[in-house]
């Protein structure tokens, strides 16, 4: 019998991870099969490529080595179709990342005997709200396009302008089509809010997918999606967009802005732009949507020829927009023999806020407070010797946590109890600098005992029960006032709350990052946005020291482009993007000086390569990234910016060519990085 043999994508971290192998006589395979082959001494997963290949189509890699047979494949419900091993060829080429890694890290953990799942059943009741002008228009001129073909369309709507309802028509329309829905939303804490309303309105089942789910029901979604194809809707985080959706007739992503649908770790894609390329292999149409949209989307569609496909909500549905009172923090400002602000055991809250927040729970209101760091005190200081506690594999700060009595790091898993003592001199007084979210419900439930004060953060719901709890307790008034983080801006509809206090953001403007502005502005008008979406009498207060930064301007008028607009010029002078495209390399090693040599090296041969050549491709650094040792691993990186997007690649294409994988130092490639670390 005539030999054939097949290409497959490996997962094991080479450049390139495809090899080829002696395809099987007991049993067939295609390309898009999940199978094991032998790799060295072990036994590898990997996905079929290509198969039927001839020993002329092979000859040199038989002149080479020894092809061994291909030892067993997974059951067909796990194969790709075309489409899906079409999208994870093309995040290997753009991310740079090994093919097969990319195949195997981005699908469920593939379980034999997966237990039964009941799905979530639509009752197909109709819809109680009806569509206001503005919603009306921007419906039409969608759904007119909905069997078009692929198309780009972006909702730039105001909190609480009724995007969801936009959304719940379309994919009503595209239903009835009989086509199936993919809704992708940036972080599991919105999922049961959305669960209850697609579950009430559409007639179909809905599968939600997320870290939550367990691999049975990951497992139970997959096969449904397999082996059914009745029109469902998929909605879930980033992940989901690799679920196997066959008959694909909408794709939305919700808060497109949200920095949770860039992975961080392994391949580093973005699930909207992952999301963007599934949808035109499936050839359907895909909404973005924000009320904050990302500089870059906004210049593609207002700016850009998309700007037929980019529509405004400028008003709120329902209630108004909340007054924005600025609270100066800066020293000097009060007036009288009162102590230091920061000596006040009222400290970090304002007095001027806590008057404001007892004035409105008095009423029966509910008041938010958001502050952007976990913990009780951000860092640990012997007063008599100065010794700061830190983490020996990160070199930075311990963090308090006061409930727990521990000192515990941002940056990795290390943690230890509380000490009593400085170790190096002994001293009993240890002082506690900075401020998250333990620290404030702490100073709040001392001066407000008579209210239920908890914690919306990642230290206090650790999963989707705990979360449906909170929310629950809070919607019956069981809580009077939640301290939260980044999960308390995520598209919550709280109907008593008229008040929210924003803490803690001035650190986030002074951040190193060319997207420090944007992401400032992105937060505190998502977090304005939880205000006032039931009444016309609604306010923000923002402590800060920076009270003249123009962001805040922006904020307080409810502008809805200027700040883009003047965003815009800055980074068409800087030739940040949207008007240049980024990527930076990463490399990690536990020898800093041979880490620091090779990068040095490697900068200076790019360098060279680009001016040869003649590529308009600039190099930043290399430098040390900003938190320079972790997990006993030292990172330092380049970073590379371009007007034009194919000869960046081709400098990532030539390094990966050209890089020695030796010296104890690995490297990764971050394409579109959110931020530069």
């Amino acid at each position: 019998m005539l030999k054939t043999y097949c290409k497959v994508a490996v997962k094991y971290p080479g450049p390139e991870g495809i090899l080829t192998y002696q395809c099987p006589e007991d049993f067939s395979i295609k390309r898009g099969d999940l199978v094991d082959v032998p790799l060295g001494r072990r036994k590898a997963k990997g996905c079929v490529v290509q198969s039927g290949l001839t020993e002329i189509d092979v000859k040199d890699d038989l002149a080479k080595y020894t092809l061994k047979p291909v030892v067993s494949k997974e059951d067909d419900l796990f194969c790709l179709t075309e489409k899906e091993l079409s999208l994870y060829e093309w995040m290997s080429r753009y991310y740079h990342y090994n093919l097969g890694m990319t195949i195997l890290e981005c699908l469920p953990k593939i379980l034999k005997r997966p237990r039964a799942v009941d799905f979530i059943k639509g009752e197909g009741e109709s819809i109680p709200h009806t569509l206001n002008p503005d919603q009306q228009y921007t419906f039409d001129e969608i759904s007119n396009k909905l069997n078009a073909g692929f198309e780009r369309f972006y909702i730039h709507g105001v909190t609480g302008s009724g995007k969801t309802l936009i959304y719940l028509n379309l994919m009503k329309k595209t239903l009835s089509e009989g086509k199936s829905v993919l809704f992708l939303l940036p972080e599991i804490n919105l999922t049961p809010q959305f669960t209850q309303t697609f579950s009430k309105f559409l007639e179909c089942p809905v599968l939600p997918y997320h870290s939550g789910v367990s691999n049975s029901e990951k497992n139970a979604i997959w096969k449904e999606l397999k082996e059914n194809s009745n029109p469902v809707v998929v909605m879930g985080v980033r992940s989901s967009v690799f679920l196997p959706i066959d008959n694909l007739g909408l794709v939305i992503v919700d808060e497109e802005h949200d920095q949770s649908f860039k992975q961080s770790d392994r391949c580093p894609y973005n699930g909207r732009d992952t999301a963007t390329k599934k949808a035109q292999l499936s050839n359907c149409p895909i909404v973005l949507g924000s009320a904050t949209p990302t500089v870059e989307n906004f210049f593609t569609f207002r700016e850009g020829n998309k700007s037929s496909n980019y529509f405004t909500l400028e008003k709120r549905a329902s209630g108004g927009f909340p007054k924005i009172e600025l609270i100066d923090c800066r020293e000097g400002k009060e007036k009288g023999p009162r102590k230091k602000f920061e000596e006040n055991d009222l400290w970090p809250i304002h007095p001027k806020a806590l008057e404001q927040i007892k004035e409105k729970l008095s009423l029966g209101e509910q008041v938010l407070v958001f502050v952007n760091r976990l913990g009780f005190a951000n860092h640990i200081q012997c007063r008599g010797c100065g010794y700061k506690f830190e983490d020996p594999n990160t070199n930075t700060a311990l963090r308090y946590f006061k409930s727990r009595n521990i000192l515990s790091s941002a940056h990795s898993d290390y943690e230890i109890p509380m000490p009593e003592i400085c170790p190096d001199c002994g001293n009993m007084s240890l002082l506690q600098k900075g401020f998250g979210t333990e620290k404030i419900q702490d100073v709040l439930q001392h001066h407000l005992p008579e209210y239920n004060i908890e914690r919306f953060d990642r230290d206090e719901i650790k999963n989707v029960k705990q979360l449906e709890d909170k929310l629950d307790r809070f919607h019956k008034k069981e809580i009077d006032l939640f301290v939260g983080t980044q999960m308390l801006s995520k598209g919550h509809n709280f109907e008593r709350v008229n008040l929210v206090l924003v803490m803690g953001v001035d650190s986030i403007m002074n951040f190193p990052d060319f997207r420090a502005i944007e992401k400032a502005y992105q937060l505190i008008t998502q977090i304005n946005g939880r205000a006032g979406r039931f009444s016309t009498d609604a306010k923000v207060l923002i402590q800060t020291l920076a009270p003249g930064n123009k962001v805040f301007e922006y904020i307080q008028n409810h502008s809805f482009s200027e700040f883009y607009e003047e965003e815009l010029i800055i980074r068409d002078i800087s030739r940040f993007p949207p008007f240049g495209k980024m990527a930076a390399i990463y490399f990690h090693s536990r020898f800093r000086e041979r880490l620091m040599t090779n990068v040095i090296s490697v900068g200076e041969t790019l360098k060279s390569v680009i001016q040869k050549n003649n590529l308009e491709v600039d190099i930043l650094g290399p430098s040390p990234a900003m938190i320079e040792k972790r997990a006993n691993q030292f990172t330092w990186y380049i970073a590379l910016k371009s007007n034009d997007t194919n000869q960046l690649h081709k400098v990532l294409s030539f390094f990966e060519n050209s890089y020695n994988r030796g010296q104890s130092i690995t490297y990764k490639i971050d394409v579109d990085p959110y931020q530069i670390y």
